[in-house]
Protein backbone atom coordinates (compact mmCIF):
# COMPACT_ATOMS: atom_id res chain seq x y z
CA UNK A 1 0.00 0.00 0.00
CA UNK A 2 1.02 3.34 -0.90
CA UNK A 3 2.18 5.89 2.20
CA UNK A 4 0.33 8.27 1.20
CA UNK A 5 -3.10 5.97 1.53
CA UNK A 6 -1.89 4.41 5.40
CA UNK A 7 -1.31 8.46 6.40
CA UNK A 8 -4.69 9.81 5.12
CA UNK A 9 -6.44 6.40 6.54
CA UNK A 10 -5.17 7.10 9.60
CA UNK A 11 -5.76 10.83 9.89
CA UNK A 12 -9.60 9.99 8.86
CA UNK A 13 -9.54 7.77 11.36
CA UNK A 14 -8.20 10.10 14.21
CA UNK A 15 -11.81 11.49 15.81
CA UNK A 16 -12.61 7.78 16.21
CA UNK A 17 -9.92 7.21 18.01
CA UNK A 18 -10.36 9.62 20.46
CA UNK A 19 -14.22 8.09 21.40
CA UNK A 20 -13.13 4.29 20.75
CA UNK A 21 -9.82 4.52 23.08
CA UNK A 22 -12.39 5.26 26.13
CA UNK A 23 -15.04 3.98 24.81
CA UNK A 24 -13.13 0.36 24.54
CA UNK A 25 -11.63 1.21 27.94
CA UNK A 26 -15.18 1.28 29.62
CA UNK A 27 -16.01 -1.96 28.36
CA UNK A 28 -12.60 -3.43 29.31
CA UNK A 29 -13.41 -2.02 32.90
CA UNK A 30 -17.03 -3.58 32.37
CA UNK A 31 -15.20 -6.99 31.50
CA UNK A 32 -13.01 -6.79 34.47
CA UNK A 33 -15.67 -6.13 37.38
CA UNK A 34 -17.96 -8.87 35.81
CA UNK A 35 -14.69 -11.39 36.35
CA UNK A 36 -13.74 -11.68 32.54
CA UNK A 37 -9.40 -11.09 32.05
CA UNK A 38 -7.60 -9.20 29.29
CA UNK A 39 -7.84 -12.10 27.58
CA UNK A 40 -11.54 -12.98 27.05
CA UNK A 41 -11.87 -9.10 26.43
CA UNK A 42 -9.19 -9.31 23.76
CA UNK A 43 -10.93 -11.93 22.26
CA UNK A 44 -14.36 -10.31 22.13
CA UNK A 45 -13.58 -6.82 21.38
CA UNK A 46 -11.40 -9.19 18.22
CA UNK A 47 -13.76 -11.30 17.01
CA UNK A 48 -17.58 -9.68 18.03
CA UNK A 49 -16.52 -5.89 17.55
CA UNK A 50 -19.77 -5.24 18.12
CA UNK A 51 -19.86 -1.85 20.22
CA UNK A 52 -22.81 -1.21 22.19
CA UNK A 53 -23.90 -4.70 22.10
CA UNK A 54 -20.36 -5.82 24.01
CA UNK A 55 -21.67 -3.78 27.01
CA UNK A 56 -24.85 -5.56 26.49
CA UNK A 57 -23.05 -8.90 26.53
CA UNK A 58 -21.60 -8.33 29.68
CA UNK A 59 -24.54 -8.57 31.34
CA UNK A 60 -25.87 -11.50 28.71
CA UNK A 61 -22.36 -13.64 30.10
CA UNK A 62 -23.18 -12.66 33.36
CA UNK A 63 -26.44 -13.83 33.55
CA UNK A 64 -25.73 -16.76 32.00
CA UNK A 65 -28.34 -16.17 29.01
CA UNK A 66 -29.51 -18.63 26.65
CA UNK A 67 -28.41 -19.11 23.18
CA UNK A 68 -31.33 -18.04 21.59
CA UNK A 69 -31.72 -15.27 24.08
CA UNK A 70 -28.13 -14.26 23.12
CA UNK A 71 -28.75 -14.21 19.45
CA UNK A 72 -32.50 -12.50 19.60
CA UNK A 73 -30.89 -9.86 21.40
CA UNK A 74 -27.77 -9.30 18.85
CA UNK A 75 -30.24 -9.12 16.33
CA UNK A 76 -32.06 -6.45 17.90
CA UNK A 77 -29.40 -4.55 19.36
CA UNK A 78 -27.75 -4.76 16.18
CA UNK A 79 -30.31 -4.81 13.69
CA UNK A 80 -29.43 -1.26 12.46
CA UNK A 81 -26.90 -2.91 10.38
CA UNK A 82 -29.32 -3.68 8.00
CA UNK A 83 -30.09 -0.38 6.37
CA UNK A 84 -25.77 0.34 6.53
CA UNK A 85 -25.71 -2.69 4.17
CA UNK A 86 -27.92 -0.93 1.85
CA UNK A 87 -26.49 2.46 1.67
CA UNK A 88 -22.67 1.06 1.33
CA UNK A 89 -23.61 -0.93 -1.29
CA UNK A 90 -22.37 0.84 -4.29
CA UNK A 91 -19.21 2.20 -1.82
CA UNK A 92 -18.22 -1.17 -1.24
CA UNK A 93 -19.19 -3.05 -4.84
CA UNK A 94 -15.46 -2.82 -6.19
CA UNK A 95 -13.46 -3.36 -2.63
CA UNK A 96 -12.20 -7.72 -4.06
CA UNK A 97 -10.71 -9.43 -1.29
CA UNK A 98 -11.18 -6.59 1.18
CA UNK A 99 -14.61 -6.46 1.33
CA UNK A 100 -15.08 -9.29 3.71
CA UNK A 101 -13.83 -7.61 6.28
CA UNK A 102 -15.03 -4.34 5.87
CA UNK A 103 -18.26 -5.92 5.93
CA UNK A 104 -17.77 -7.18 9.49
CA UNK A 105 -15.91 -3.75 10.48
CA UNK A 106 -18.61 -1.44 9.64
CA UNK A 107 -19.73 0.03 12.69
CA UNK A 108 -21.82 2.99 13.39
CA UNK A 109 -18.12 5.64 13.00
CA UNK A 110 -16.96 3.51 10.27
CA UNK A 111 -20.16 3.98 8.51
CA UNK A 112 -20.07 7.99 9.14
CA UNK A 113 -16.49 8.56 7.96
CA UNK A 114 -17.04 6.36 4.76
CA UNK A 115 -20.68 6.74 3.76
CA UNK A 116 -19.99 9.98 1.73
CA UNK A 117 -17.74 7.08 -0.51
CA UNK A 118 -14.84 10.11 -1.21
CA UNK A 119 -11.64 9.08 -0.71
CA UNK A 120 -8.84 11.70 -0.65
CA UNK A 121 -6.52 12.33 -3.41
CA UNK A 122 -3.72 10.04 -4.73
CA UNK A 123 -4.89 7.35 -2.36
CA UNK A 124 -6.03 4.13 -3.41
CA UNK A 125 -9.83 4.06 -2.88
CA UNK A 126 -10.41 0.75 -1.91
CA UNK A 127 -7.10 -0.06 0.60
CA UNK A 128 -8.08 3.78 2.05
CA UNK A 129 -11.37 2.16 3.07
CA UNK A 130 -9.94 -0.78 4.04
CA UNK A 131 -7.14 0.55 6.43
CA UNK A 132 -9.83 3.32 8.08
CA UNK A 133 -11.92 -0.46 9.14
CA UNK A 134 -8.55 -1.57 10.13
CA UNK A 135 -7.35 1.50 12.03
CA UNK A 136 -10.56 1.35 13.94
CA UNK A 137 -10.76 -2.05 14.65
CA UNK A 138 -7.43 -1.80 16.24
CA UNK A 139 -8.55 1.18 18.58
CA UNK A 140 -11.69 -0.48 19.86
CA UNK A 141 -9.53 -3.72 20.94
CA UNK A 142 -6.41 -1.50 21.92
CA UNK A 143 -9.14 0.37 24.73
CA UNK A 144 -10.30 -2.63 25.63
CA UNK A 145 -7.41 -4.52 26.57
CA UNK A 146 -6.28 -1.41 28.39
CA UNK A 147 -9.84 -0.57 30.20
CA UNK A 148 -9.63 -4.50 30.95
CA UNK A 149 -5.43 -4.01 32.63
CA UNK A 150 -6.49 -0.47 34.15
CA UNK A 151 -9.32 -1.85 35.68
CA UNK A 152 -7.35 -4.80 37.58
CA UNK A 153 -4.98 -2.61 39.79
CA UNK A 154 -7.57 0.82 39.82
CA UNK A 155 -10.67 0.97 41.73
CA UNK A 156 -13.70 2.11 39.31
CA UNK A 157 -17.23 2.24 39.72
CA UNK A 158 -18.74 0.57 36.71
CA UNK A 159 -22.46 2.35 37.48
CA UNK A 160 -23.65 4.62 34.55
CA UNK A 161 -20.77 3.72 32.02
CA UNK A 162 -22.77 1.81 29.29
CA UNK A 163 -24.37 5.34 28.40
CA UNK A 164 -21.04 6.15 27.03
CA UNK A 165 -22.08 4.43 23.52
CA UNK A 166 -25.64 6.26 23.14
CA UNK A 167 -23.41 9.53 23.93
CA UNK A 168 -21.55 7.96 21.14
CA UNK A 169 -24.31 7.61 18.50
CA UNK A 170 -25.36 10.92 18.94
CA UNK A 171 -22.07 12.72 18.41
CA UNK A 172 -21.77 10.23 15.23
CA UNK A 173 -25.06 11.67 14.18
CA UNK A 174 -24.63 14.98 14.60
CA UNK A 175 -21.35 14.88 12.54
CA UNK A 176 -22.75 12.77 9.64
CA UNK A 177 -25.85 15.75 9.98
CA UNK A 178 -23.72 18.70 9.77
CA UNK A 179 -21.28 16.83 7.07
CA UNK A 180 -23.64 15.75 4.51
CA UNK A 181 -26.27 17.98 2.57
CA UNK A 182 -28.55 14.68 2.03
CA UNK A 183 -30.14 14.59 5.50
CA UNK A 184 -32.66 12.18 4.20
CA UNK A 185 -31.35 9.39 5.41
CA UNK A 186 -30.91 10.39 9.09
CA UNK A 187 -34.58 11.80 8.64
CA UNK A 188 -35.78 8.31 7.82
CA UNK A 189 -34.44 6.98 10.75
CA UNK A 190 -35.85 9.75 13.11
CA UNK A 191 -39.27 9.06 11.64
CA UNK A 192 -39.02 5.52 11.65
CA UNK A 193 -38.30 5.53 15.05
CA UNK A 194 -40.31 7.74 16.83
CA UNK A 195 -43.47 6.16 14.91
CA UNK A 196 -42.28 2.45 15.88
CA UNK A 197 -41.77 3.68 19.35
CA UNK A 198 -45.30 5.35 19.54
CA UNK A 199 -46.84 2.20 17.91
CA UNK A 200 -44.92 -0.42 19.67
CA UNK A 201 -43.83 1.14 22.73
CA UNK A 202 -39.74 1.07 23.84
CA UNK A 203 -39.51 -3.05 24.36
CA UNK A 204 -40.77 -3.95 20.91
CA UNK A 205 -39.78 -0.90 18.67
CA UNK A 206 -36.52 -1.56 17.41
CA UNK A 207 -36.93 -4.41 15.38
CA UNK A 208 -40.01 -2.81 13.62
CA UNK A 209 -38.46 1.07 13.24
CA UNK A 210 -34.98 -1.23 11.97
CA UNK A 211 -37.02 -3.06 9.17
CA UNK A 212 -38.92 0.04 8.12
CA UNK A 213 -35.95 1.69 7.77
CA UNK A 214 -34.48 -0.97 5.81
CA UNK A 215 -37.72 -0.72 3.42
CA UNK A 216 -37.95 3.20 3.00
CA UNK A 217 -34.70 3.39 2.26
CA UNK A 218 -34.00 0.68 -0.27
CA UNK A 219 -37.45 2.16 -2.10
CA UNK A 220 -35.69 5.84 -1.92
CA UNK A 221 -32.66 4.21 -3.54
CA UNK A 222 -34.64 2.22 -6.24
CA UNK A 223 -36.46 5.40 -7.02
CA UNK A 224 -32.74 7.46 -7.73
CA UNK A 225 -31.35 4.73 -9.62
CA UNK A 226 -34.99 4.89 -11.99
CA UNK A 227 -33.85 8.45 -12.53
CA UNK A 228 -30.09 8.12 -13.43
Amino acid sequence: MKPQTVKQAFLRSVPVMAGYLVLGAGFGILMRGAGYGALWTAAMSLFVFAGSMQFVGVGLLTGGASLLTAAVTTLTVNARHLFYSVSMIDVYKNAGAYKPYMIFALTDETYSLLCDGKTPENTAPEAFRFLVSLFNHGYWVAGSVLGSLLGAVLPFSTAGIEFSMTALFIASFTEQWLSSKDHVPALTGLTGTLLCLLLSGREHFLIPAMGLITLTLTLLRGREEAKV
